[in-house]
């Protein structure tokens, strides 16, 4: 998809494609979405975020992994690869595919548990 910047006369247009999200893919066009049934997941993403209880659990979440020091770690580790490589030398997508794959293993059991209870029991008392 491109985008246009700003209007100048049509010899000397210029466009700007969207960089996709390094979290997560695009957003597909709505005509595409029509016709499909949502999936499972989809349905419980939407309960979650029109109850709030995906806010809450997502601040749960940030609360503990401050709590077991992980924030501090993955801090550490984006500290030492600006120190190696040169603060000029780093981009933020460098940092990103760094930390993710380590963040994610090093995420203690006892809070993933925690979090995983915490959907159990909204989904029960949701009855999906």
């Amino acid at each position: 998809m491109v985008k246009q910047l700003y209007h100048v006369p049509p010899k000397r247009r210029r466009f700007i494609r969207r960089k996709h999200s390094v979290n997560r893919p695009p957003t597909p066009d709505a005509a595409e979405d029509q016709g499909k049934e949502p999936t499972l997941q989809e349905i419980i993403n939407i309960k979650l975020i029109e109850s709030g209880e995906k806010e809450r659990l997502m601040e749960l979440l940030r609360e503990r992994l401050i709590d077991c020091g992980w924030k501090d770690e993955m801090k550490a580790l984006c500290r030492a690869y600006i120190k190696k490589k040169g603060r000029n030398n780093v981009t933020v997508d460098d940092l990103v595919h760094l930390i993710t794959p380590k963040g994610r293993a090093s995420v203690p059991d006892s809070v993933k548990a925690e979090l995983l209870q915490r959907i159990r029991t909204f989904l029960m008392s949701a009855a999906l």
